[in-house]
């Protein structure tokens, strides 16, 4: 199998447009493509002091390596270690090396320091939910720390994709409405997402082009609902190569009218003063329970 825009071999044959491509052209295009994502959606300006939220995985390493090229920007890094036995420990190894390597001042906040407790520590079945509330107050509070204007994360196409679809199936309009719109208050630093147009396939072979770093997947993953919802748009797009771009344009389209639909005024939580619909933050209720 020849690339298409050359005579040598092809290291990835892109599905649902038929292309193929060696691995020059295949990082080029990859390159490219995630440049002209930032430039579309109006992610980053010149100046602008920007965050990565740094997991070590494949995601956030290729957003922070990408980003890393813009030399218009400040860039910083920030980790948060969970407390996930056996797993954590690898990628924030990776995290710290990486890092070093490329001059990114690093920042890394523990939820054992911070709430007084581990990932671990909590119920397993619970412990997705517990995370992500958690996590994110997290890397909002260094953002804000740090004054960064903008903090990106390492989601993908297929993140992207699942997290529509886990609103659809549940019927919330609002969390489906925050997904691209996330500055909802003065409190919160805005989040961008530069790698959302690019399915994880991608993304894991520009890794893998590129890096040495562990693909290992938490393990608490594979007890969330959502990866139920991974594995039916996955079974989609064997069959219909291209879906998850369709849910992603099915969805911009749709954003006008989630514009309009009513939703709570944010306002301070009781216990830490932080943005709530409710009279209690999430994490404060976490916290409490």
């Amino acid at each position: 199998m020849r690339c298409d825009r050359c005579d040598n071999n092809a290291v990835y044959h892109r599905r649902y447009s038929g292309q193929k491509f060696c691995k020059d052209h295949f990082i080029g295009y990859f390159e490219e493509k995630v440049k002209r994502t930032i430039k579309n959606y109006g992610m980053i300006e010149p100046g602008e002091r920007v965050g990565v939220a740094l997991s070590g995985g494949k995601d956030s390493i290729t957003a922070l390596y990408l980003l890393n090229q813009l030399n218009d920007i400040e860039l910083f890094a920030i980790a948060i270690d969970e407390g996930i036995e056996g797993y954590r420990e690898k990628t924030l190894k990776t995290a710290r090396e990486f890092c070093k390597e490329n001059d990114i001042p690093l920042s890394i906040v523990s939820f054992a320091k911070s709430f007084g407790k581990t990932v671990d520590e909590t119920s397993g079945k619970n412990a997705c939910s517990f995370c992500g509330v958690l996590r994110r107050r997290l890397l909002n509070d260094k953002a804000k720390e740090l004054k960064l204007e903008k903090l990106a994360t390492g989601h993908n196409l297929d993140d992207e994709t699942q997290a529509i679809m886990l609103n659809y199936v549940r019927g919330d309009l609002d969390r489906l409405y925050r997904l691209s719109n996330t500055k909802r208050s003065e409190k919160f630093v805005r989040r961008v997402k530069p790698l959302q147009e690019m399915p994880e396939k991608e993304v894991g072979l520009f890794a893998i082009l590129n890096f040495d770093i562990d693909f290992s997947e938490c393990p608490y993953a594979s007890s969330s609902f959502r990866t139920g919802i991974r594995d039916f748009i996955n079974d989609l797009e064997k069959d219909n190569p291209g879906i998850k771009f369709s849910i992603q344009r099915g969805y911009q389209k749709l954003m006008p009218y989630l514009d309009s639909y009513p939703r709570k005024d944010l306002k301070d939580c009781q216990l830490c003063g932080e943005p709530t619909s409710g009279d209690i933050c999430k994490v404060c209720d976490l916290l409490k329970k």
